[in-house]
């Protein structure tokens, strides 16, 4: 299954790291009507109107903005992508009460999608999995998409990626790049597993690169100001406070607060490092990105409800990595100088090959507990 997977993800994410669009995933023909493949995302209406008023994809949001340039957007892109390569109707529901949304409100956008006549419908984000596991139930002959979680019943399909990997990358890159003063802020207040693992693996990244340096670096880590995913002028305000006093660069891990931390840098003349996706078009203070497959992830799964293949992923926790090609860092946008493509090709065959190994701890939110040698970390709680 993992073989078979694995093929199958590397036909849709060749250009998962190379722009702002994607390339759609392998699908049934569906028909001789079918519209010119559309790649760039941004050309697909956000909201469109389908003639029955039914709409066959839904998705339902995470906490915060739709189009919040990372986690929401990226896992959009992937269902405007598949539905315009294939004609399909869509339509995405947020929430009741935005950053406060209670499971009862999840459960809500949920039914709506299933009863607005959706077969599929992707839901983001690893806060869904109550509600989930009641819509599911109730709705059987739906196919959920399940991003950043697991499976709740057989017709749920789990997709996770193994971000420690992808923060690992971007860890060791920008301290081979010259960086030694560090910093990284994440949203959901450390419980949030996609970005802890995030945060884990650029730390033991930093860590590895500076050890091969004789060096240590340093980095003030915290979750404040992240439990909603939101800019603040309180996170602006305390990462401001970090670059003043001498850190280079941070590793924003938490949605719509990259808005905050762009900011910080911009004005401080500092650098940043994106999640998710590619956000160096949204700021040229961006470093380089850790990346995960999201858009293409949700195309491959939405192929398999359309082409009768869904059993094979439904009921199941399916984890994306390495080996999948489903995390990274984007070389077409590449702007590290000391660092080159090369060496970072190079340190992916290693992590492939297994001579690099990543400790996944889900809940290790304080790295200054794990007992690495060559970065302090400076914990911020």
């Amino acid at each position: 299954m993992k073989k078979i997977l694995a093929i199958a993800l590397s036909l849709v994410m060749v250009l998962a790291m190379v722009a702002c669009g994607e390339e759609p995933a392998p699908t049934p023909d569906p028909g001789t009507d079918t519209p010119p493949v559309i790649t760039n995302p941004d050309e697909i209406a956000d909201e469109m109107t389908s003639e029955d008023g039914k709409y066959e994809i839904g998705f339902v949001t995470d906490v915060g903005q739709l189009k919040d340039k990372s986690f929401n957007q990226g896992t959009y892109d992937g269902v405007k992508l598949y539905a315009a390569a294939n004609g399909l109707s869509y339509k995405y529901y947020q929430p009741a009460n935005g950053d406060k949304a209670t499971d009862d409100d999840r459960y809500d956008a949920m039914k709506a999608a299933c009863d607005n006549g959706a077969k599929a419908v992707v839901c983001a984000g690893f806060m869904q999995g109550p509600a989930l596991e009641k819509v599911a139930a109730e709705y059987p002959d739906v196919s959920f998409i399940f991003i950043d979680g697991w499976s709740t019943g057989a017709n749920v399909a789990g997709i996770a990626f193994a971000e420690e990997q992808s923060g690992y990358l971007a860890g060791y890159a920008v301290v081979k790049e010259g960086y030694e003063k560090l910093g990284f802020t994440g949203g959901g207040g450390g419980t949030n597993p996609p970005c802890v693992r995030f945060g884990y693996g650029f730390v033991q990244g930093a860590n590895d690169a500076a050890k091969e340096l004789g060096k240590t670096v340093d980095i003030n880590y915290t979750w404040q100001f992240g439990n909603t995913f939101s800019p603040s002028p309180e996170l602006m305000a305390m990462v401001s406070g970090w670059y003043n006093a001498g850190t280079e660069i941070v590793f924003c891990c938490g949605g719509n607060m990259f808005q905050s931390v762009a900011q910080a840098a911009a004005e401080n003349d500092g650098a940043v490092v994106g999640v998710d996706t590619d956000q160096s078009f949204e700021s040229e203070t961006v470093v380089t990105s850790a990346t995960k497959g999201l858009s293409s992830a949700v195309q491959w799964a939405l192929a398999k409800v359309y082409d009768g293949t869904f059993s094979e992923i439904g009921g199941n926790s399916t984890s994306l990595g390495a080996d999948n090609n489903a995390v990274g860092l984007p070389t077409a946008t590449w702007s590290m100088q000391n660092f080159t493509v090369e060496e970072y090709e190079a340190l992916f065959q290693k992590l492939l090959n297994g001579e690099v190994t990543i400790d996944n701890n889900s809940e290790m939110s304080n790295p200054a507990e794990a007992g690495l040698t060559n970065i302090t970390v400076n914990f911020v709680a």
